[in-house]
This record gives structure tokens, sequence and C-alpha cells, in this order.
């Protein structure tokens, strides 16, 4: 009988990140230890030290891992929504409500992040450059669509804003409104911001 494959240590390093983005999902900021995480990935709690040298490298990876995916779909829906300026700013604010991005346990994943970034540098440092790269992303596409340069970065920043605020409404008060509902309320900010 042979002997068990062992997984690769890029394979460990995946499933370790994934095991870390439910225990975040499931628990919240409290959850993430290294005992918790490496029981939801079936392994011993060294193997986290031993690929990411502590629990915030590893956080910080699954935040990475996290906004790759987000990013992702966020510009798979700006491809998808043709060469008007209008329409792909519009799809990439909106689609942060629609699959595979409007799902609770990620946006359970996310609140975790924002209170490990409180209290942590390194999360503090990964929330930055994620949340400058989405700004950026913002600025890029409300100049496409014809704002004026002296307002993309206010305008990046309330939209951030609208959407992060919604996304915590959607995941803390699930009854209150629908994801349906988050994207018109973005629909209307954009229409008023064009307006201006």
């Amino acid at each position: 009988m042979s002997k068990p494959l062992r997984a690769t240590p890029e394979a460990r390093r995946r499933d370790l990140i994934a095991a870390c983005a439910r225990v975040l999902a499931g628990g919240g900021a409290a959850a993430a230890s290294v005992r918790t995480i490496a029981a939801a990935a079936g392994v011993s709690p060294g193997l986290v030290t031993h690929h990411f040298g502590g629990i915030s490298a590893l956080v910080d990876a699954t935040y990475d891992h996290v906004a790759a995916q987000v990013a992702a779909a966020l510009e798979a829906a700006v491809a998808q929504a043709g060469d008007d300026p209008h329409s792909r700013l519009s799809a990439y604010v909106e689609a942060s409500f629609a699959p595979p991005i409007a799902d609770p346990s990620l946006l359970a994943t996310w609140i975790a992040f924002w209170g490990l970034a409180r209290g942590d540098a390194t999360i503090a440092a990964a929330h930055e450059r994620h949340y400058a790269g989405y700004r950026a992303r913002l600025e890029s596409l409300l100049s496409e669509s014809g704002m004026a340069a002296t307002r993309l970065r206010h305008a990046a920043i309330g939209l951030t804003a609208l959407v992060d605020g919604l996304w915590l409404e959607l995941c803390l008060s699930p009854g209150t409104f629908e994801a349906d509902d988050a994207r018109a309320i973005t629909s209307a900010y954009l229409t008023s911001l064009r307006g201006q």
C-alpha cells in the first residue's frame, strides 16, 4: 500500500487561508486564533506558524486572497458592462450587491477584517492597501464617466463609504433590506453625482 501524498506547501497555505476565511466568517475577529484556524483546516497549530509565522500574517494573506476575489468579481462586472463609461461605473459599484460578492459569509469575513485592522498594524496596512486600490479604481471609472478631476477623490470616498455602510447593514440587519435595495440606493447616488 502506498503512502498518501503530502500536500504541497502552496496547497497547505491555500487550505489555511480558506480555513481562516471560514473561521472569520463564522466567529468574527474574536475567533481568529491559531488553534481555531488549525482545527478548521484539520492540521496541527504548528503548521500555521510554519507556513505563516503567526496569526497576523495568516489573516493578512487571507485578506489579500479575499480582496483579490472581490476585485476579480468587480472587474468581471465592468467587462460585461460594455464600453459605456456610465454603465461600467454602475456595474463596478452595484456588483458589490450581487453574487459572488453579496454572500453573507463574505460580508461577515470583511467585517472581521475591519475589526482586526483596528488593533493590528499588519492588517491595518492590508486594509489601507486594498481600499486605496478600490478608491483608485473608482476614481478612474468616475473620470472616464466625465467627472471633473477636482471631484474624483471625494466622490470615490463617498461611494466607498456608501457601499461599506450598505454591506454592514446587510450583514448585521439582513431583514432590513435586500441586495436589490442596496443596488437601487447606489444607482440613485451615482445618478445624483452625474447631476452635480
